[in-house]
C-alpha cells in the first residue's frame, strides 16, 4: 500500500466500485473513507460488472489506473465478484464504506451478505449519505446519445466474450429494431438483463425490404442497413456474410465492415446460389470443401486492419446430413485455419445434435467461442447453453418475425371495421412513437 495521510491509523477501510465514470460521488465516498484508515478499493473486474449490467466503457487496466490515482486511494485489488465476501475473508477490514442507497433494490441482498460477513472479526459498516443527482448508469445513458466511435463498438464483442460467460445477440433489421436490442432490459432475480449485440441477419434484412433470401439483396443495401442502425446505437453488430462471396469478394467484405465499427462477420461453408439453411435438404444446397473454405477465412483474416474484427465460420454439416463427425473435422480445420469462433448450426427442433456436438467440442484442445442460435430448437435455456460450452446465442429472426402478425392483424382491423379506432389496441400511442424517436 502506498502511504495514507492517515499514517498513525493502522485501520483498513474497504470500498468497493466499478468506477466506469469517476463523479462526485465515488470521490465523497474516498473522502469519508480515508478519514477512517488505508482505503483499499476493490475494483470490480469487467465479468463481476457484466454479472449484473452492461460491461463497463473502460476497461479492467483502464479503471485501475484512474482510482489508482485519486487522492486518499492506498491500494486497488480486483473484486472478481459482486459479492464481497471473498476480498472481505482475505483483508479483514475494519471498516467497509458504501453509500446508504444499496439498503432496498437489486444490490439489497450484497449489503446483507456484507453485514454478515464484517460480524465474524467484528467489522463494521459505514454509509454515508448518497450522493443525489450522480449515477454512473445514468450518466453512461447520457453518453450513449452522443454515439460511439467505431473503434470502441467494434472491439466491444472481444470484452464481452472476455467478461460475460454467455454473450446474448438479437436480430435488427432496421434503426427502429436496433433501438429495442439498445434499450430493452429487464430486472430479474436482482439483476439487470439485456441484449448485448444486435444481429444482422440476411433473411431478415432481405424481408424487411420485401426480398426473398436469395442473396438478391446486394453488399451495399446492406451497408445502408448498417449505417441506419449505427445512428441510433451503440452497442456491437456481427453481420451475417451469408458464404461470403469468392476470396476477393469476402478480403473486401471484411475491410469495409471493419471500417465501418462492425465486430464480425459469420460466414457458412456452403458454394453456389443462396438458399436458406432451414429449407436443409428439401433444396439443393451445396457445401464447399475444407480446403476451399479454410483458404477462404485465411484470407479474410489477412485482409483485417486490426485485431478485434472477428470472423465466425458457420458449420453446415448437420443441416446438410452429413454426420457429427463432419462437422467435428471441420470445426477443427476452420480453428486452425484462424477463425475466431464456430456457430454449429441445426433445423431439428430438439437440440440433441447440437448437444452431441457441443460435447465433443469441449474436448478440444484448441478452442474458439462457440456459437448457437435456437431458432428451430427453441426450447434450449440460455443456462444449458452455458453448461454446454456455448459462449454466444442469436435469437437470428424474431423481431421481424413478431412484427410481420402484428402489422397484418392492425391492417385487418382497419379493413374489417373501416376506420383505425379498433387497430388502437394493437399500436403503441402515438406520444410513446415520437418519444422513442426523439
Amino acid at each position: 500500500m502506498k502511504n495514507s495521510k492517515n499514517k498513525k491509523n493502522n485501520k483498513v477501510v474497504y470500498v468497493a466500485m466499478s468506477a466506469d465514470l469517476l463523479h462526485p460521488g465515488h470521490l465523497n465516498i474516498i473522502n469519508k473513507a480515508q478519514k477512517l484508515g488505508r482505503v483499499v478499493v476493490g475494483l470490480l473486474t469487467d465479468r463481476a460488472i457484466a454479472s449484473y449490467k452492461r460491461v463497463p466503457l473502460m476497461t479492467y487496466e483502464q479503471r485501475k489506473t484512474l482510482i489508482e490515482n485519486v487522492k486518499g486511494v492506498d491500494a486497488v485489488i480486483p473484486q472478481i465478484t459482486l459479492d464481497y465476501t471473498m476480498n472481505l475473508r482475505r483483508l479483514k477490514p475494519d471498516y467497509v464504506v458504501h453509500g446508504d442507497d444499496w439498503k432496498t433494490g437489486v444490490q439489497k441482498e450484497t449489503r446483507d451478505r456484507v453485514v454478515q460477513v464484517l460480524k465474524e472479526w467484528g467489522g463494521k459498516l459505514v454509509e454515508p449519505k448518497y450522493t443525489t443527482g450522480m449515477s454512473s448508469t445514468k450518466l453512461i445513458e447520457a453518453i450513449s446519445h452522443i454515439g460511439i466511435t467505431p473503434e470502441k463498438r467494434m472491439r466491444m464483442i472481444r470484452r464481452l466474450f472476455d467478461a460475460k460467460y454467455l454473450v446474448r445477440f438479437l436480430e435488427v433489421h432496421s434503426g427502429l429494431a436496433g433501438k429495442i436490442v439498445e434499450k430493452t432490459k429487464i430486472i430479474k432475480d436482482g439483476q439487470n438483463h439485456e441484449f448485448d449485440g444486435m444481429w444482422l441477419s440476411s433473411l431478415t434484412d432481405s424481408a424487411a425490404k420485401g426480398k426473398t433470401d436469395t442473396g438478391i439483396v446486394d453488399f451495399t443495401s446492406r451497408l445502408n442497413t448498417i449505417n441506419e442502425i449505427f445512428d441510433v446505437t451503440t452497442k456491437p453488430l456481427i453481420m451475417d456474410g451469408d458464404n461470403g462471396g469468392s476470396i476477393e469478394h469476402f478480403e473486401s467484405m471484411v475491410k469495409r465492415l471493419e471500417r465501418l465499427g462492425v465486430s464480425g462477420v459469420i460466414i457458412e461453408d456452403k458454394t453456389g446460389l443462396k438458399r436458406n439453411s432451414l429449407y436443409g435438404t428439401d433444396v439443393v444446397q451445396d457445401q464447399d470443401s475444407i480446403e476451399n473454405f479454410s483458404a477462404k477465412i485465411s484470407a479474410g483474416k489477412r485482409a483485417q486492419v486490426t485485431d478485434d474484427f472477428i470472423i465466425v465460420a458457420r458449420i453446415e454439416s448437420l443441416i446438410l446430413k452429413k454426420g457429427l463427425k463432419d462437422a467435428l473435422v471441420r470445426a477443427k480445420a476452420y480453428i486452425s485455419a484462424g477463425a475466431d469462433g464456430i456457430m454449429i448450426h441445426s433445423k431439428e427442433k430438439e437440440p440433441s445434435e447440437i448437444l452431441a456436438f457441443c460435447g465433443e467440442y469441449q474436448k478440444f484442445t484448441d478452442k474458439v467461442p462457440l456459437v448457437a442460435v435456437p431458432t428451430t430448437y427453441s426450447s434450449m435455456t440460455e443456462e444449458e447453453m452455458i453448461k454446454a460450452g456455448v459462449r454466444m446465442v442469436i435469437y437470428a429472426n424474431h423481431l421481424l418475425r413478431s412484427s410481420y402478425p402484428a402489422m397484418v392483424k392492425t391492417a385487418t382491423s382497419i379493413l374489417e371495421n373501416k376506420r383505425c379506432l379498433e387497430s388502437e389496441e394493437f399500436c403503441i400511442p402515438i406520444a410513446e412513437l415520437l418519444d422513442l424517436n426523439s
